[in-house]
């Protein structure tokens, strides 16, 4: 009996997503639905529309002043993010 390379189930699902173009849309569907998670309920509260397009993350934040205190923090929010699907995702956040 003839035994070929074990290769274990994550590393092929994961060869199929990216042969299939399949990688990009499921890893920025996960950055999404990461929001809440990353940033937290008190933020996720004022938190309408959030898309990507262009590898920017576009997020519609209800109020003025938490808007504006997020922008400060966009790069680390991006890093976060990416950290928490394990992928290079994103490359910015903007707020609107």
């Amino acid at each position: 009996m003839i035994y070929k390379k074990a290769r274990d189930m994550r590393s092929l699902i994961n060869e199929f997503l990216r042969a299939e173009g399949l990688e990009t849309p499921l890893n920025e569907y996960r950055i999404i639905q990461a929001w809440p998670e990353v940033v937290g309920q008190a933020i996720s509260r004022y938190t309408g529309q959030i898309f990507i397009k262009n590898s920017i993350l576009y997020v519609q934040i209800r109020s003025a002043a938490l808007r504006e205190n997020l922008s400060c923090n966009r790069t680390a929010l991006a890093e976060k993010l990416n950290r928490h699907v394990k992928a290079q995702v994103i490359g910015e956040v903007r707020f609107f």
